[in-house]
């Protein structure tokens, strides 16, 4: 009877990402925190910012920080996310092709799912 054996990374490549996932987690959070921080000082001292910033400008600077805050949640998600299928020994396996994606592209996109010929392909989200 032949097994069909799924490929995954060792523990040693494994343990590798976490750490780099970890690092970018922690800077981040850190930046998550910087954003907050800014939305909270617009909101407690608006009297500050409007001496230097009409209303219309006002409203942009806090919608623009806002968003930038609303995309490293999202960041900071599938951080966390790739440390869990780091815990299940699944990460760096494509979602759509059930292969490797490549270890250059982990390192750069660390939370990453698909391959890159995953990516390129129309029909796959």
């Amino acid at each position: 009877m032949i097994q069909n054996a799924v490929s995954r990374y060792n523990d040693d490549d494994l343990s590798e990402f976490r750490a780099l996932i970890e690092h970018k987690l922690q800077k981040a959070q850190h930046e998550l925190n910087f954003y907050s921080s800014q939305l909270r000082d617009m909101s407690m001292n608006p009297d500050a910012k409007i001496k230097a910033l009409d209303d219309g400008a006002l409203v942009s600077e806090n919608e623009l920080i806002s968003s930038m805050a609303a995309r490293q949640e999202k960041y900071i998600q599938h951080l966390e996310n790739a440390l869990i299928r780091i815990q299940n020994k699944l990460y760096g396996i494509c979602r759509a092709t059930g292969k490797l994606i490549p270890k250059d592209r982990l390192r750069a996109v660390p939370h990453a799912t698909l391959s890159i010929e995953a990516k390129k392909n129309p029909f796959i989200k």
